[in-house]
């Protein structure tokens, strides 16, 4: 009698079985849109432009470990911080390095609007450039792509933009220079730093719905 065919039917087995684990791990990186090396907490953030990021009071996904050293000397006025450019156009901003970031939320119009003035519950269509205090240098801007809209809310922005927008009106542009405490404070968020101070130049494009 012919021996029964034991082993090719476990090979067959085997390799059916092999077939379907690769169709299956095959149908979830199709799924996850992950490649066989990564891992769904090695890819980035998914689609936010970070030009057209609000400045949201929201807490961050991950925290900044290091932490901005405060200077020590009298804080600064306002007009210390230059501001240049004209409306409309990317602002370049100077932070003075002769005195310590001021404590409280400082804002001052630069250029003067004429339309609707700004009040909490707007909605607003504004540029901004973001410089850190720290760096003395640009993080973010939204000139020169779509201007950000937002309402204006407690809760949905930073402090320094609640507290310090109302009164502004349509077509102005103001200086805000935002302390911790009224921005991303001791977590910071990205790659801003915990404790920095925030130096905001934001233009009045469009007031109300």
């Amino acid at each position: 009698m012919t021996p029964a065919p034991t082993a090719p039917i476990r090979l067959s087995a085997m390799r059916k079985t092999a077939a379907m684990t690769a169709i299956l791990i095959s149908t979830v990186l199709a799924v996850t849109g992950c490649t066989p090396s990564e891992r769904p907490s090695d890819l980035p953030d998914g689609g936010a432009n970070v030009s057209q990021s609000a400045p949201s009071s929201a807490a961050p996904a991950t925290t900044t470990a290091a932490t901005v050293s405060v200077p020590a000397g009298p804080p600064c006025a306002v007009d210390k911080v230059v501001v240049t450019g004209a409306a409309g156009q990317k602002p370049t901003v100077t932070i003075p390095a002769d005195c310590a970031p001021p404590a409280e939320l400082l804002t001052k119009d630069l250029i003067p609007g004429t339309g609707p003035a700004i009040k909490l519950g707007d909605e607003l269509q504004m540029h901004y450039a973001l410089y850190t205090w720290s760096t003395k240098s640009e993080n973010q801007a939204s000139f020169g792509s779509a201007p950000l809209e937002t309402p204006l809310e407690k809760g949905a922005l930073i402090d320094g933009w609640v507290e310090g927008l109302p009164g502004m009106k349509q077509g102005g542009r103001r200086l805000l220079v935002v302390p911790p405490a009224k921005g991303y404070k001791a977590a910071g968020k990205g790659n801003i730093k915990g404790n920095e101070t925030l130096v905001f130049v934001v233009d009045a494009i469009k007031v109300g719905a």
